[in-house]
């Protein structure tokens, strides 16, 4: 569109530089829109109106159009010929899941790092949340045609690991790894939860009990620097650790999203430890009351301590680490980290840091971040407290209300409706999470898209009609307006993938959705003279949407 308005320019003004904007108007004015002549006034001298009527007349010359209006200062409306939107129905149908496919990405090699929970701890909605933002991202990269690597972090070492250690060994009456036998496998998540609130309270609350952690956490990262896998201490670090992932791993298989790899922190830790003591030679970073930091006032941030004054590395020293091994082990052209936003201004003091001395790593890495996640009337949940909302709460209190208002448990249904709530809004504010408007078939939700799905493929069907070879020279009211609602998605996959914004995808798919409603409403199908051609339209239908719900990782499934 944007080449045919751009040759009827060069017709008209010779090699006048522009840059055609093509928007989409309410459809009663046109398919298309563009301001064009309004950006041309400046340089050719002209009123705006005066080159829009120009253009008209010549745009009008072009069999491919139906209709060219001037409205306003100068905006022009275009409405396509029916027989190039019979076209454009034909390659939605043939090209299947390849309609629109952006090629932004082609070639590219994108580390996506996300969820990040920390062994030792439960898994709660913020993690949720990201997994599922970082899903989307990943697959709108790789429908894109990038190769992404999706990882993950977690530490494995550090505080919150000495106080739930601290924990466990009270309750074990010291290192007896054997009574870890006694823990049953359902309860082992919760039971180190518990742990963690447990020596957590105790080392704010009782001096003792804190330098007793603080000396179990030393002890942790010793038995790395040793790789101790014999003591009694090391058998309930190793046990505990693999119980967290096993953990992780299951609930990762429940909402179908896997990882190619975990790095804990215990691996990127000694990494972060040398390059930091390298760089401080060198005057990236500097020695402040025995600890190492990076100064980062003068890049208008704030200094933050990589050493403490142990000796040990810090999250920066890590997050440096995890940087460096990132890159070392797949050289990307893209690294996308996606975590809570607040650790915003400590992820600029990190990357700030990296660029003294890689500047090309710091450059490639994008950081997103995003709200918490709360349920209606909800506050902010801490797991240090243990007054938090688990992932496995959402998905249940989703299942709930899905069973009251449907009567199944359904994981796909459930799936939809969680994924959806949490992509439908831009990346960044809080989510607010409302269970019964996330189950509805009635309104702006996963379900209703994904009966919206099987509706589609249950006409396609029933339908008897052949539609190979199908000759359609005109189109009426609803049948065009659901079929220019079709022609859309390409533009909205490439501004998704462009703005790695989930939510873009998520409007469209819903608005397409009541677009199909009108036209299904007004137009009969089956048994219809016009069968075959709307048999054709509802299968181009389903196929966007389960593209678009595939992209966002949401089931789409036949039936329901």
């Amino acid at each position: 569109m944007d080449i045919k308005i751009n040759e009827a320019v060069q017709a008209l003004y010779g090699d006048v530089a522009v840059d055609v904007k093509i928007t989409r108007p309410d459809p009663q004015f046109g398919d298309y829109s563009t301001n064009v002549a309004m950006q041309l006034a400046g340089s050719l001298g002209k009123n705006p109106r005066e080159i829009a009527e120009q253009l008209a007349v010549e745009l009008r010359d072009n069999n491919d159009f139906s209709d060219v209006t001037i409205a306003g200062p100068g905006f022009i409306n275009i409405r396509l010929a029916d027989r190039v939107l019979a076209q454009d129905l034909t390659h939605i149908v043939e090209q299947e899941n390849n309609y629109g496919r952006p090629t932004t990405y082609v070639g590219k090699v994108v580390v996506t790092e996300y969820s990040d929970p920390n062994p030792f701890k439960v898994l709660h909605a913020g993690h949720l949340y990201t997994s599922v933002i970082g899903d989307a991202i990943s697959n709108l990269i790789e429908h894109a045609g990038g190769t992404v690597h999706r990882v993950n972090f977690g530490g494995d070492v550090g505080l919150h690991v000495g106080k739930t250690m601290w924990a466990i060994l009270q309750r074990l009456g010291g290192e007896y790894a054997d009574k870890l036998a006694d823990i049953p496998e359902a309860e082992r998540s919760e039971w180190m939860a518990s742990a963690y609130v447990e020596g957590t309270n105790a080392y704010e609350d009782n001096e003792d009990s804190k330098a007793e952690i603080i000396i179990l956490n030393k002890k942790v990262y010793q038995l790395h620097n040793d790789n101790d896998h014999e003591s009694a201490f090391a058998h309930i670090y190793w046990t505990c650790r693999e119980w967290s992932y096993d953990y992780f791993n299951a609930f990762y298989d429940r909402i179908n999203t896997h990882f190619e790899k975990y790095y804990p922190e215990s691996e990127t830790a000694p990494t972060g430890l040398a390059t930091v003591l390298e760089q401080k030679d060198k005057g990236v970073y500097e020695e402040s009351q025995g600890a190492v930091v990076f100064v980062g006032e003068p890049y208008d941030l704030h200094t933050r301590v990589f050493i403490n004054s142990e000796g040990l590395p810090t999250y920066e020293a890590k997050d440096v680490g995890l940087s460096i091994r990132k890159w070392a082990d797949y050289h990307f052209d893209e690294s996308v980290i996606i975590t809570g936003n607040d650790i915003t201004e400590y992820m600029k003091v990190v990357l700030k840091s990296i660029e003294q001395f890689l500047p090309e790593l710091a450059k490639r890495t994008k950081h997103f971040t995003h709200g918490n996640v709360k349920l209606a009337g909800g506050v902010k949940m801490s797991s240090r407290k243990g007054n938090f909302l688990r992932a496995v709460d959402v998905l249940d209190i989703a299942a709930d209300e899905n069973e009251k208002a449907q009567g199944n448990r359904d994981d796909a249904p459930v799936l939809g409706a969680v994924k959806y709530a949490f992509l439908k809004s831009r990346i960044g504010p809080d989510i607010i999470f409302e269970p019964k408007e996330s189950v509805s078939i009635h309104g702006n939700s996963g379900p209703y898209l994904q009966y919206a799905h099987a509706r589609a493929v249950s006409i396609v069907q029933k339908s008897t009609a052949s539609t190979e070879g199908v000759l359609i020279d005109q189109f009426d009211q609803y049948e065009r307006a659901l079929l220019v609602k079709l022609t859309e998605y390409p533009e909205v996959i490439a501004n998704a993938v462009n703005e790695l914004s989930p939510h873009l995808v998520c409007t469209y798919l819903y608005e397409l959705a009541q677009v199909f409603n009108r036209f299904y409403e007004k137009s009969h199908v089956i048994g219809d003279e016009r069968e075959a051609i709307r048999v054709r339209l509802v299968k181009a239908y389903a196929g966007i949407l389960k593209n678009g719900l595939t992209v966002l990782g949401i089931p789409a499934p036949d039936k329901l």
